[in-house]
């Protein structure tokens, strides 16, 4: 007999122990088998497991468990990330907290040492982690993104790149980290509204020109009153920046200063020559309508100064000091300055000396180093990149001919977007933990990429007599660079393996938008380019994981749920269930209370699993469901052959929240809340081959719920099937490997679903009548159907006993007209009446419904004012306006049902 309760905590890890030594997450080796795969999007080696993994390794899994029961051979490839800056920080932080010296000090191999050594000793949290939440990946071929294998693929996808002219050395603008001295990608750069201001500078004209500014414009805006002026207005954020304008811009059409185009200010403090000029970039409805322009620390600054033929002045250093390596004019005073520091001194002059016009208070946007946290620079220097346009192209047009999808599928806009407007990759970090550059140095600068040191020695041959010193680039590459060969460079490439040849192109992959195009599209670029198709067949994105009020989650606010605090407490089955049925939105509103709500449901699974044993429905040896007669076990079968083709078709189709409703609505409502209560009579009745049938009907049920519940499921599922299986036939496996269901049409009875609905349908009236009307759980009115047609009649015999019971009414019986003091409803197309006199006081319960009512009619009054109010439907967030809609639509429901309620009662007396 089961215990009364599953117990998670001392289950999980003894199944999932049993699931690794089976060797059932590896592939079939049975060539015939049909291959599926899909390879993990790699979680950071320094990472702990959060809920936004829960979600995502959530539904790889089902997807992998899924097809392993279909037959498939499955690889679910795992591994993980080196994460170059985090891990980087990491032990740099340790390192000082140890009281060692910092890595500079240490130097380079040392401290590459060190990272591989806390590599060995915790960087397999996280993979631990994900075996807790039941990942069925196969843990035998986990890969890592700096093991030997990929450094290997990497290297050769650098020099055929370089060699085909698609990776470069260039001087662009980066983002760069002040704090790390490194480039970051897009992905790294938290933006923060901070606190600032725009001051506006008067840049006076050069070689004494003036011009008329109108400064009154009458209704139809037309300058009426002008002033002149010998000095043009800019506004900026960063005063310091203005010690590397090059220029003034424009509007090409901006009237006000048509004829200044051309002329030159003077800068102030360097008294350098710049230029004015027209350029679209300039907004005349912004600010004074010109622009400063520092091609060197802008983004859309460097696009002007690229059209105007502007010079890029660098103002300065790797640590966001004042530099004069390309600023001769820049006074020595304010060289070796901190960036913000350079910026009071340069205010506090404008103001001595009178260019100053105005401090315009503001909050703006800044860009800061997700993990050091500082102001982030856009800086110019020489990196590596690749050209991302050229390998766009094949990764376009893929998604466009339909050999990849995503789904859903309007996040192909995001995918296409980004591809269609595709700047250069900048692939150069400066860091030391990562894939360092396949690229050498000689004497004078020259440049030898090769896959080796002893590759880049024999091309310096060619231009040198004799061996001559090389030097290998400091740099590392952009992590992402890595895991864009992911799919294959994971499966052996560039050795011409098997799982290659059987597993790529994967799948499926499952991942967050926030990466399609920083992670999937440069998987797709380089799919295409090196293996000559998309790596996957199917994008599948999944949602962002909010808290119960749609806010985003953060340590500050106090509203992170932890995966793994929910498995200690809870077990990864509600959690897993919890994340399956609310995956179907991109924003995914959870708490904990759902998580225990889901508890529930396989405390109820498993209360079924004990009613059976207790009522001794043990699997047969050679049952057939095809041949029950029982009218309850035709119908349950079909109900079961429905749930199975729902479940199947969802998971088939990535909407995993259609797969686990699916799957509640059938267990919870189908299989318990009426198979089993209609199953009871029989069990407890006389007729012993009803009961031999049913008995057996409920275990292969049971069987096949297992099943169909174990991708979402695994640790409770798996646990039922080994003690069911303790009696009746011997089980041949464990229930991961087990076949999944395919049941065929005829499993359908069209005469049982007819009959059993209308008993189910006709329980549940009167039950909601009973709640509507407030009737006392002790009370037992007497049912009457108003002139039942001979169909009814017949079913109203055959099912009394059960409408007594599960009805909980005195008698059924039938009427030529509804009784007196009776509350009428139809179900099934027959009039039916409840006789509720004297067993409900009329009148507390006609005053309970007014009152009731009236609180409702008060809540929709309220929640009215509100969305009537513009000022709360502008100002609120849109969280909070959906709540308060809902509200609304919750208050009017309510009411009505009420309303309802308090219309029959007129019908009693």
């Amino acid at each position: 007999m089961l215990e009364k309760t599953f117990e998670p905590q001392a289950a999980e890890p003894r199944l999932y122990a049993q699931w690794e030594e089976s060797g059932l997450f590896a592939p079939r080796t049975d060539g015939a088998a049909e291959a599926y795969s899909i390879v993990i999007p790699p979680p950071n080696v320094t990472g702990s497991l959060h809920i936004g993994h829960a979600l995502n390794n959530t539904l790889q899994d089902i997807l992998a468990r899924y097809h392993r029961m279909k037959g498939k051979a499955v690889l679910w490839l795992p591994g993980t990330d080196h994460a170059g800056i985090a891990t980087q920080m990491v032990v740099e932080r340790q390192l000082a907290a140890a009281g060692n010296i910092g890595r500079r000090d240490m130097g380079r191999d040392a401290f590459i040492e060190k990272i591989w050594e806390w590599k060995a000793e915790s960087g397999g949290t996280i993979v631990r982690q994900l075996r807790r939440l039941g990942a069925s990946c196969d843990w035998s071929r986990e890969r890592f993104t700096l093991d030997e294998g990929l450094n290997a693929a990497v290297r050769k996808v650098f020099v055929q790149l370089h060699t085909e002219g698609l990776i470069y050395r260039d001087k662009r603008l980066v983002n760069w980290d002040p704090h790390f001295q490194t480039a970051i990608s897009d992905l790294e750069v938290e933006q923060r509204e901070v606190d600032g201001a725009y001051w506006h500078f008067a840049y006076p004209l050069a070689d004494g020109v003036t011009y008329e500014h109108p400064i009154a414009f009458d209704e139809e805006g037309k300058a009426t009153e002008f002033e002149m002026r010998d000095f043009i207005v800019v506004a900026t954020t960063r005063p310091e920046t203005m010690l590397g304008d090059t220029g003034v811009a424009v509007h090409p059409d901006d009237g006000r200063y048509a004829g200044l185009v051309g002329k030159f200010v003077t800068l102030p403090i360097t008294g350098r020559r710049i230029p004015i000029v027209a350029d679209d970039y300039a907004d005349p409805t912004k600010g004074s309508g010109a622009v400063k322009i520092t091609p060197a620390h802008d983004f859309n600054d460097f696009g002007v100064g690229k059209r105007a033929g502007l010079p890029s002045l660098n103002i300065l250093d790797a640590f966001g000091r004042i530099t004069d390596v390309d600023t001769p004019d820049v006074p020595a005073d304010y060289l070796g300055q901190d960036r913000f520091a350079a910026r009071k001194a340069i205010v506090a002059r404008a103001e001595e000396e009178g260019w100053l016009r105005e401090i315009e208070k503001t909050k703006h946007v800044v860009p800061h180093g997700d993990r050091s946290g500082v102001v982030i620079e856009p800086w110019l220097t020489d990196q590596w990149y690749v050209d991302a346009k050229v390998l766009a192209q094949p990764a376009l047009q893929a998604v466009e001919q339909g050999d990849t999808v995503f789904e859903p599928k309007s996040y192909e806009k995001i995918y296409f977007e980004w591809l269609r407007n595709i700047e250069p990759w900048c692939i150069s970090r400066q860091l030391w933990w990562g894939h360092r550059i396949p690229a050498w140095y000689g004497p004078n600068g020259e440049i030898y990429v090769a896959e080796t040191e002893e590759d880049a020695r024999e091309q310096a041959m060619a231009d040198y007599d004799s061996e001559v010193a090389l030097t290998q680039d400091e740099d590392v590459l952009d992590t992402w660079f890595s895991s864009a060969l992911w799919p294959f460079s994971t499966m052996g490439w560039p050795e011409k393996t098997e799982d290659l040849e059987r597993f790529y192109p994967t799948s499926d992959l499952v991942t967050a938008a926030d990466i399609i195009f920083f992670w999937v599209a440069r998987m797709m670029m380089m799919g295409q380019h090196f293996m000559g198709e998309a790596p996957f067949k199917r994008v599948i994105i999944n949602g962002l994981v909010r808290d119960e009020k749609g806010q985003k989650m953060s340590k500050s606010k106090g509203n992170v749920i932890d995966p793994l605090g929910i498995i200690d407490e809870l077990g990864a089955d509600p959690l897993r269930f919890t994340m399956a049925i609310l995956s179907g939105t991109r924003d995914i509103k959870l708490s904990k209370q759902r998580i225990e709500g889901y508890r529930n449901f396989g405390t109820k699974l498993w209360n079924a699993a004990r009613f059976s044993q207790m009522n001794e429905a043990r699997r047969v040896d050679g049952f057939d469901p095809a041949s029950v007669d029982q009218t309850i076990n035709r119908w349950i079968r079909g109900e079961l052959t429905k749930a199975e083709r729902a479940v199947s078709q969802a998971i088939e189709g990535g909407r995993f929240d259609d797969a686990a409703g699916a799957l509640y609505r059938f267990v919870w409502n189908v299989f318990c809340d009426w198979y089993l209560e209609l199953a009871k009579p029989v069990f407890q009745g006389a007729d012993e081959a009803a009961k031999a049938e049913t008995r057996a009907m409920t275990a292969w049920t049971l069987d096949q719920t297992l099943k169909l519940l174990h991708p979402v499921m695994p640790f409770i599922t798996e646990e039922l099937w080994a003690e069911l299986g303790k009696e009746g036939p011997a089980r041949d496996g464990l229930l991961i490997g087990a076949e999944w269901p395919v049941l065929p049409d005829a499993f359908i009875d069209a005469s049982a679903e007819a009959e059993i609905g209308w008993l189910v349908d006709l329980v549940g009236e009167i039950r909601g009548l009973r709640a509507e009307m407030n009737v006392p759980p002790s009370a037992k009115p007497p049912l009457a159907f108003v002139a039942p047609d001979a169909v009814t009649a017949e079913r109203i015999a055959r099912h009394r006993d059960l409408i007594l019971t599960l009805g909980r009414v005195s008698e059924v019986g039938s009427a030529d007209a509804a009784p007196t003091g009776a509350v009428t409803f139809v179900s099934g197309g027959s009039t039916i009446a409840l006789s509720l006199a004297g067993i409900i006081d009329l009148t507390a319960e006609r005053a309970r419904l007014e009152k009731e009512i009236a609180a409702f009619d008060s809540d929709i009054g309220h929640v009215n004012k509100k969305l009537g109010n513009p000022n709360f439907v502008s100002r609120a967030a849109p969280e909070v306006v959906d709540e308060q809609r809902a509200k609304l639509a919750e208050a009017e429901a309510g009411k009505v049902k009420l309303q309802a309620a308090l219309a029959r009662l007129s019908e009693i007396g």
